[in-house]
């Protein structure tokens, strides 16, 4: 009510103002509107440029670099990239922007515009070098001088923003003078028509001047990096919708920028305990221990062979940061890893391997059959006396192939399995939290007893695998986990790739 009570009474004011010397303001409120429309119209034409020129800063310093790099890392053809519509339309803005400019931006303009020549000189070696097969390190070469030649680019257009900036502020001073002059001619006038009428003028220009004030300070606390500034309620109304306005920006930009944040986070959270389960140094020492234990009793033999699987074991767990590998060497990790394994738990493993020669050319996203048996290993056949058998197959069903994990272990209980199943498939982060320690820890995170209860953090294995699989596959079925007192059976459905299929996929390991 009080902000209703002020708007109405300075309408009320300008009503009679504007009654009693229209015809003696006429003339300079003609003027000074004239003035202020031709101002505001340069300057919104300096915040177009500007709001241009920003759009130009990402697809030369980044866009095209990236593509480009892309080409040369062979993830695309060069004819496929678009780089040189992108090309296009960044000189075309540009050109349009040299038509519209003067002065110092118009300078930086020009240079930009003929940067943008070198730059489209080097686009046309990396495209070239490809048509030419020259090698990969060259087209890298290039593609660097591509990426030094846009941020000069980005340089220059960030001077010429600069440059508009300035003319932006030197615009808005003019509006500036434009109001005060206008303000100072039309009081004179209206004291000499009536004085009682200077005072509510007055008021009024009170009024508008501190509602302007307290919006441009917050807008500075925004720009100046405090997002948490927030223009304050106006008592004007013309200018509450704007401070509204303002302040929705301001909480979706600190809210973008927050999960923006959050998102690296977790990604790098993710990355590095996904490093940190592919190399566990429990699974190491222990291995190390026993080539220890074979040397020293003169099992020479023993020793080549548990260093030789250990040797396959990580070469092909790292697999040179590929994602993608044979399904032969999956097979050949399983049978480095169980040979180690079996070495170490003589009396209570036995194990086979049962994947048809035919299927072993395929591909397969890495490491989804070695946490599997890893867990039917340490929660199923070590936790049961007398120890037990793994059988690791592969089939054929239609157009996928359904590999199966199964052990004699321990099993679950129905309420076990519901929720280890429950735990698996979560709306939490599959790496949100840290595995849970044991005794001897896995080598490919710390995996979740496919026999043992449940208990926090303990479907970290599994869900790794069956979000990986559903991710990867693009499918909405994972991992298929089936146990009873006879054992626990871990199957899942997934089609074989041919190198052909994923070979625009990153991390392909021949």
């Amino acid at each position: 009510m009080r902000n209703h009570a002020r708007r109405q009474s300075v309408i009320g004011q300008l009503g009679r103002t504007t009654r009693t010397i229209a015809v003696v303001l006429l003339i300079p409120v003609l003027v000074s509107l004239v003035l202020m429309f031709v101002t505001s119209d340069r300057y919104q034409l300096a915040m177009s440029r500007m709001e241009t020129a920003a759009g130009l800063k990402p697809a030369v310093g980044k866009d095209l670099p990236e593509k480009l790099f892309s080409v040369a890392a062979g993830q695309m053809r060069y004819d496929e990239s678009g780089v040189e519509d992108m090309l296009l339309d960044v000189n075309r803005t540009l050109d349009a922007l040299l038509a519209d400019a003067s002065g110092a931006g118009y300078l930086q303009l020009t240079v930009a515009r003929r940067t943008m020549d070198t730059l489209s000189s080097y686009i046309g070696q990396v495209r070239d070098g490809m048509a030419e097969g020259r090698a990969i390190s060259e087209i890298e070469k290039i593609v660097d001088e591509v990426r030094d030649v846009g941020d000069l680019v980005t340089d220059m257009l960030d001077d010429f923003v600069s440059v508009e900036i300035n003319a932006a502020v030197q615009t808005g001073a003019s509006i500036q003078r434009i109001v005060w002059v206008a303000f100072l001619v039309e009081a004179v006038l209206l004291m000499a028509a009536l004085v009682g009428t200077g005072e509510a003028t007055h008021r009024l220009a009170d009024i508008i001047r501190d509602a302007i004030y307290q919006m441009e300070g917050s807008v500075f606390r925004l720009t100046g990096g405090d997002l948490k500034a927030r223009v304050p309620q106006m008592e004007v109304e013309e200018l509450s919708e704007l401070a509204t306005q303002i302040n929705v920006m301001a909480n979706r930009l600190e809210m973008l920028i927050e999960r923006s944040r959050q998102e690296q986070e977790n990604l790098a959270k993710s990355e590095l305990r996904l490093l940190q389960a592919q190399i566990n140094p429990h699974f190491l020492y222990n291995t190390l221990d026993a080539i220890i234990w074979q040397a020293e009793s003169g099992k020479s033999e023993e020793v080549i062979h548990l260093t030789r699987s250990l040797s396959d074991f990580f070469r092909i767990s790292l697999s040179s940061g590929a994602d993608w590998i044979p399904l032969e060497k999956e097979a050949r990790h399983l049978e480095g890893y169980l040979s180690i394994q079996k070495t170490r738990y003589r009396d209570i493993l036995n194990y086979a391997i049962e994947i048809p020669q035919e299927l072993q050319d395929g591909y397969i996203v890495k490491l989804l059959l070695q946490p599997l048996v890893e867990n039917a290993l340490y929660h199923g056949i070590k936790t049961r006396r007398g120890g037990g058998f793994i059988r690791v197959s592969a089939a054929k069903e239609g157009a996928k192939v359904r590999f199966v994990v199964e052990d004699t272990g321990r099993g679950m209980s129905p309420d076990e399995l519901k929720r280890v199943i429950a735990a698996m498939r979560s709306d939490a982060p599959a790496l949100a939290g840290n595995a849970p320690p044991v005794g001897d820890a896995p080598s490919v995170g710390d995996a979740p007893s496919v026999g043992d209860a449940p208990g926090e953090g303990s479907s970290f294995g599994l869900r790794n695998v069956d979000l990986r699989i559903r991710l990867y596959y693009h499918q909405p079925e994972g991992l298929v986990i089936e146990s009873g007192e006879g054992g626990t059976r871990v199957s899942f459905r997934v089609p074989l790739k041919s190198r052909e299929e994923i070979a625009h996929d990153e991390g392909v390991s021949g």
